[in-house]
C-alpha cells in the first residue's frame, strides 16, 4: 500500500495527519499481523515527541506506540477497544489511534513525507 501523500511519517512507522490524528502505517500493521488489542491513553495527557502513549498487541508481538510530535491528547479512537482489527483493515482511516491538539508545527514539518517514508521502508527498516 502506497503511503498517503497528505500524511507525515516517523522512522518507527507512525503517521501524523494535519488535523492531529495519529496512527500506524500499513507497513507497520502488516509487520505486526492481526491486531488483537490496543491500549489507549487518557484524553488530556500531554505528550512529548517520541514519548510512548499506548500499546498495540498482535498475534505476533506487543509494540509500543510513540508520539511523532508533542501535543495534548484531544481524542482517542474508542472504536479500537472493541474493534482493534480496524488498524489492519483501514490503517489510514478508521484505524486512527489518537488525535492531538496544540501540536508543534516545527516538529510536524521535520517528519518524513510520503516519498521519504517509502524510501525508508525500502531500506529494510
Amino acid at each position: 500500500m502506497t503511503a498517503p501523500e497528505d500524511l507525515r511519517y516517523t522512522e518507527d512507522h507512525e503517521w501524523l495527519r494535519a488535523d492531529g490524528q495519529i496512527g500506524i502505517t500499513a507497513f507497520a500493521q502488516d509487520q505486526l499481523g492481526d491486531v488483537v488489542f490496543v491500549e489507549l491513553p487518557e484524553v488530556g495527557r500531554e505528550l512529548k515527541k517520541g514519548e510512548a502513549f499506548g500499546v498495540v498487541e498482535s498475534v505476533k508481538s506487543v509494540s509500543d506506540l510513540f508520539s511523532p510530535v508533542s501535543g495534548k491528547i484531544a481524542k482517542v479512537n474508542q472504536e479500537l477497544v472493541d474493534h482493534p482489527e480496524l488498524i489492519n483493515q483501514d490503517p489510514y482511516g478508521a484505524g486512527w489511534i489518537i488525535a492531538l491538539e496544540g501540536i508543534d508545527a516545527a516538529e510536524a514539518s521535520s517528519l518524513m513525507d510520503a516519498s521519504a517514508y517509502e524510501s525508508h521502508q525500502e531500506g529494510g527498516h
